[in-house]
């Protein structure tokens, strides 16, 4: 497959008729140009597929129009605000730059302020992080985290309500009559995994069972290390009849491991996830959940970027409400 060269302005101007420097003013939007010209120029740039260098346009005019959605790693979580956050954009006047940091596991800290230091300033007007460690950035450039690692602080945020969904977790499962209870956890270092647990042990003292500590394990939120944990959990002599998993990722390892060892879901063992990702609806049997509103969670946090550029006076914490959505992994503790 042979790709074509970029089209330069130099091109455009020559299939037009006209000077590069009345192209150039066309492009910018200045005056000085008449309409009849001004029409005949949008014209050949549309045939053309000409697009101005955002680099070159940023020097001129310290803008390009283009915001930001930087991740570690593009995986399920991140996919789903990337989809919301495609949806606000339309008819706002700016573009959408989806990055990844390459750090492949997204353990990696101050993987943003490296790819900050890539894009700010000459190819996007400010950005989305998702998951951040830390950020550090230019008091000129605008930045929205979303369910960043220390929670909210001075930076704009957007997350979710992490304690309530686990709450709303537990308390399904007691409700069913389960009592040994064991709850994968994700990284210890992101505060939204602590809330999923401190909402888990509130649970459990609230309806007055004690938790044992030997079902309380680290899953870290990837496939992988979950499968070691659950595998783990079920292999105790006296195992859990019921899991809550800190992320569907998480929840679905635990089915597959639960599979492999002969232990029947939900029969034998009941499994509760945490974010409804598409996968948790397809999976079998389809995943009793706690529905994070992704989607809305990156529209709104383009929504709130967009605004602090515009310089709107505005709420710069939003945190979104979960919900207990029940598929078939569930069922009443025999």
């Amino acid at each position: 497959m042979v790709f074509p060269q970029r089209v330069k302005m130099s091109d455009v101007a020559r299939t037009a008729g006209v000077s590069v420097a009345t192209v150039s003013k066309v492009v910018n939007g200045r005056y000085g140009v008449a309409q009849a010209t001004v029409e005949r120029v949008q014209q050949v740039i549309h045939e053309l597929g000409y697009e101005a260098d955002l680099g070159a346009q940023s020097l001129r005019s310290h803008r390009t129009n283009v915001l930001g959605i930087l991740v570690a790693e593009f995986e399920p979580f991140s996919t789903e605000l990337l989809k919301g956050a495609s949806r606000e954009v339309a008819g706002s006047g700016y573009q959408l730059l989806a990055y990844s940091s390459g750090d492949g596991d997204g353990a990696a800290i101050g993987w943003e302020r490296r790819s900050l230091a890539r894009l700010s300033g000459t190819l996007i007007d400010g950005a989305v992080i998702v998951t951040p460690t830390v950020v550090e950035t230019r008091n000129a450039f605008h930045v929205v985290a979303v369910d960043p690692h220390t929670g909210p602080s001075g930076l704009p945020t957007v997350d979710s309500d992490n304690f309530a969904g686990a709450v709303l977790a537990t308390n399904y499962l007691l409700s069913l009559g389960h009592r040994r209870i064991g709850h994968i956890s994700g990284r210890p270092d992101l505060e939204s995994a602590r809330l999923r647990e401190a909402g888990f042990r509130k649970a459990m003292a609230d309806a007055g069972v004690a938790v044992d500590e030997q079902l309380v394990r680290v899953g870290g939120f990837r496939i992988e290390s979950a499968a070691a944990t659950a595998t783990e959990l079920l292999a105790l002599p006296d195992r859990p009849t019921a899991i809550f998993a800190g992320n569907d990722l998480s929840a679905i390892s635990t089915l597959d491991v639960a599979r492999s060892m002969g232990v029947a879901v939900p029969d034998d063992l009941s499994v509760i996830g945490f974010d409804n990702i598409p996968d948790s609806a397809l999976v079998d049997p389809p995943l009793t959940t706690i529905r994070q509103p992704l989607q809305r969670m990156g529209a709104e946090s383009l929504r709130l970027l967009i605004d602090l550029i515009a310089g709107v006076d505005r709420d710069t914490h939003i945190r979104l409400p979960t919900e207990l959505v029940i598929r078939a992994s569930c069922r009443p503790r025999p």
